[in-house]
C-alpha cells in the first residue's frame, strides 16, 4: 500500500514586496518552467532555506532545485541579465523609489 501524505491546510496572504527586477524575471521564468505559481515557488525556496545542511548551519541549506531546474536558472539569468551572485545582495544600493519612501 502506498504511503499517503496528509495535506496541510494553509492560509495565504497578499504580500507587497519590492525585489530586484532581473531576479523577479528569473523567478517568474522558473515558476513557469516548474509549472507552479510564483507564490508557490517562493514558499518552496523559503522552506528549503529554513532547512540547514547538518554540520553547516548558517553556511548551507537544502536546495529545492534539481539539475534541470538549475540549468534553466542559469539560462534565465543569462536571458534576463541577472549577472550577480548569492552574496551580491549585501551590496545592493537602494533604488530611487525606495530612497524617496524612506526619506533618505
Amino acid at each position: 500500500m502506498a504511503d499517503t501524505i496528509e495535506k496541510t491546510q494553509v492560509e495565504r496572504v497578499q504580500l507587497g514586496v519590492r525585489m530586484e527586477k532581473h531576479m523577479v524575471q528569473v523567478l517568474k521564468g522558473l515558476a513557469e518552467f516548474k509549472g507552479v505559481s510564483l507564490g508557490e515557488l517562493l514558499e518552496n525556496i523559503v522552506l528549503h532555506s529554513f532547512d540547514p545542511v547538518e554540520g553547516q548551519e548558517g553556511e548551507a541549506s537544502a536546495s529545492p532545485h534539481g539539475k534541470k531546474a538549475l540549468n534553466a536558472i542559469a539560462d534565465l539569468k543569462r536571458v534576463y541579465g541577472m549577472n550577480y551572485e548569492v552574496h551580491s545582495a549585501r551590496h545592493f544600493e537602494k533604488d530611487i523609489d525606495e530612497s524617496a519612501e524612506s526619506g533618505s
